[in-house]
């Protein structure tokens, strides 16, 4: 989890509180198995994640990335 993402709201659409009825009660006993439909999901949401990463990472590296007119020597001319 981002720290951000705690304190915006989720605009991104990974959560639907209409999907989350994990609620456990008291006499509940069972693990709660995971459908194909939700499996899907968390795979998409993955490769989503994975993507905005790689993207993210290639923005650092642009930020970052040295200067191609920089000399390794110094100020030109010395």
């Amino acid at each position: 989890m981002i720290l951000t993402e705690m304190f915006k709201d989720d605009e991104t659409g990974y959560y639907d509180p209409e999907d989350d009825n994990t609620t456990l009660k008291l006499g509940d006993l069972r693990k709660t198995r995971l459908t194909l439909l939700q499996l899907s999901k968390m795979r998409k949401m993955d490769d989503v994640r994975s993507y905005e990463q790689a993207k993210k990472i290639e923005q650092v590296q642009l930020q970052y990335a040295p200067k191609i007119d920089a000399m390794p020597g110094g100020l030109p001319g010395m």
